[in-house]
């Protein structure tokens, strides 16, 4: 009785999917085909650089400020020595701290990012959805991804048609 049942369910699950339609998408392609997409990260990378470059410096300084301690600490006294040694520490925590305001996890990177990328991912994930719906695909999944695809036929790529959708015809 058992392996009636299971032989059922693997007939029903085979019609199931067999009717199911698929797609794929190259979002690497998708997205350097999308003017925006270049410019929002060409911002990023500026500000990036603008910010990594004020993290640099304030470690110079701790950097600095360590290096003159050590040239000057035989001739300082235990308050002198304990008062730069603060200092250096202050300037290093100032450095981790800014660091961690930009580049961290909840940092003004990941806010910019988010705030440039969102409307360009939201207006390609939109672009799909219509396509989808429109041709009936009950999947599309990302070839660009690591999702494992072997192979993924040319004939169901529609990477193209999401780009003439947003206006950058290929």
């Amino acid at each position: 009785m058992k392996k009636v049942f299971i032989t059922c369910l693997l007939a029903i699950v085979a019609v199931a999917a067999s009717a199911q339609k698929f797609a794929l998408i190259d979002m690497e392609y998708v997205l350097k085909n999308v003017p925006a997409y270049e410019r929002a990260n060409e911002q990023l990378n500026q500000v990036s650089k603008k910010w990594q470059a004020e993290v640099e410096a304030l470690n110079t300084e701790a950097s600095t400020l360590y290096k003159n301690y050590q040239n000057e600490s035989v001739f300082l006294s235990q308050e002198a020595k304990k008062k730069k040694q603060e200092a250096i520490m202050q300037k290093e925590k100032e450095a981790s701290d800014l660091k961690r305001k930009y580049f961290g996890p909840e940092g003004e990177l990941f806010k910019k990012r988010t705030s440039l990328l969102s409307p360009i991912q939201e207006e390609i994930y939109n672009a799909v959805k219509d396509i989808s719906e429109l041709r009936g695909y009950s999947l599309v999944v990302d070839r660009a991804s690591n999702a494992g695809i072997i192979f993924g036929s040319p004939k169901i790529d529609i990477s193209n048609e999401v780009l003439q959708k947003l206006g950058y015809a290929n």
